[in-house]
This record gives structure tokens, C-alpha cells and sequence, in this order.
């Protein structure tokens, strides 16, 4: 589950909440800071087939992540996707499709791109505080992530919330979900920060 939360005071009002230190494992807490580059070819392959590459750094570790087959209702985010730990840094500016060629998507993805070159289209730098939390029958991650989306065609703030489920029943995410989302005003988020940074993109070009 995702929300758009108002701006960063709520986000800390959520963070302290209360319920959080009743359901959640103190030890779990921890702020880390993402840094993210999403890569395409100048005719956007992967974008027209509903394919993302991704390139994040989560504190000192780096994770190459293809994934595919998005879909999304009412806040509930769905997608399919492989990760790959990486130990260059220069995959933020010349990444390889070939970390994927052990998988059966990774061997798409190189046909997808053919003798194209990939290249970044977006960044995103955010903090991601985050808890993991037992409540009803499931283990979960409760995340909140305060940044800015980068596009050389201007930039978009970060607030929002997710709510991973771990293991256990989706039910005990939604209702979660729903017990913050009517205390705290959330809204639910359907679009991803990769496809809000595209939209800002999209719609710069448009107006050219």
C-alpha cells in the first residue's frame, strides 16, 4: 500500500505515532538514505513495454532491480521484479543489462534493447525511515520516504507511505492502511515515483 502523505510534519506526526511503538520492533527503526537512477533508451523501450531498470543505493549497499507487469488500485501496488546486488558504482551512469542475464526477464530485456545504449532519465535522493511491524497476522515494513524526484525537465517532491506485507494477509495491510490513512488525511497513491517523474517528462515535452 501507498499514500501521499500532505507534507513533512505529518510524515514525523506518523513516525512518532504511538501505535507504532505498540505493534512495531523498536530495533527495526532506522533511517536510510536512497539514491535512485532509472534508465531507458533514447525510444523509450522500456517504458513502451511496461518495463522498468532501476539502480538504487540503500546506504553502502547497491541494488540493480528490473521489474515488470506493474499494476496498481486504490493505493495497492503490484509488480513483479528481479534484484541484483551490484558492487560498481559507476552502474548510476553506465549501467549493463547483462546483471539480468540469468534470469529469463533479464534475456528479454537485452532483445528489448538490441544495440541500443541505456541511459539515465530520471534520479531520485530521498530518506527512508522504516519499521518493521507485527500487526493482526502478518509481518510487514512500514516506510516513510521524504525526497525529491530529479528529471532534467524539473523536479517533484517526495512524502509518502508504504506499507510492504512481508508475510501473512493482505487484509491486515489494508486495514493498517486504513487506521493511518483516516487519522493522518493520506491519500492513496496509485502512481509510482518512477511514473510520476515520467509524467513530469511527458508533460514538459508536450508543452515544447
Amino acid at each position: 500500500m501507498k499514500y501521499a502523505i500532505a507534507n513533512k510534519e505529518v510524515a514525523e506526526s506518523i513516525w512518532e505515532d504511538d501505535l507504532l511503538d505498540e505493534i512495531g520492533d523498536p530495533d527495526s527503526r532506522e533511517a536510510v538514505y536512497m539514491k535512485s537512477a532509472y534508465f531507458d533508451t533514447d525510444s523509450r523501450v522500456l517504458f513502451k513495454n511496461d518495463v522498468a531498470f532501476r539502480v538504487r543505493m540503500e546506504g553502502n549497499k547497491i541494488v540493480a532491480s528490473l521489474k515488470w507487469n506493474g499494476s496498481s488500485s486504490e493505493g495497492l501496488h503490484k509488480r513483479e521484479e528481479v534484484n541484483v546486488p551490484v558492487d560498481d558504482p559507476a552502474c548510476f551512469s553506465e549501467p549493463s543489462a547483462e546483471i539480468f542475464k540469468e534470469s529469463d526477464q533479464g534475456k528479454a530485456l537485452l532483445k528489448l534493447i538490441g544495440d541500443e545504449c541505456l541511459h539515465s532519465i530520471l534520479e531520485m535522493n530521498y530518506i527512508r525511515r522504516r519499521l518493521r511491524i507485527d500487526y493482526g497476522k502478518s509481518i510487514m515494513e512500514l516506510a516513510i520516504d521524504t525526497g525529491e524526484i530529479l528529471t532534467e525537465k524539473g523536479e517533484l517532491p517526495i512524502c509518502e507511505l508504504e506499507i510492504e506485507l512481508f508475510t501473512g494477509e493482505q487484509e491486515d495491510v489494508i486495514a493498517l492502511g486504513d487506521i493511518l490513512k483516516e487519522k493522518y488525511g493520506l491519500i492513496p497513491l496509485d502512481t509510482s515515483k518512477y511514473a510520476r517523474g515520467l509524467k513530469l517528462i511527458r508533460k514538459s515535452d508536450q508543452e515544447q
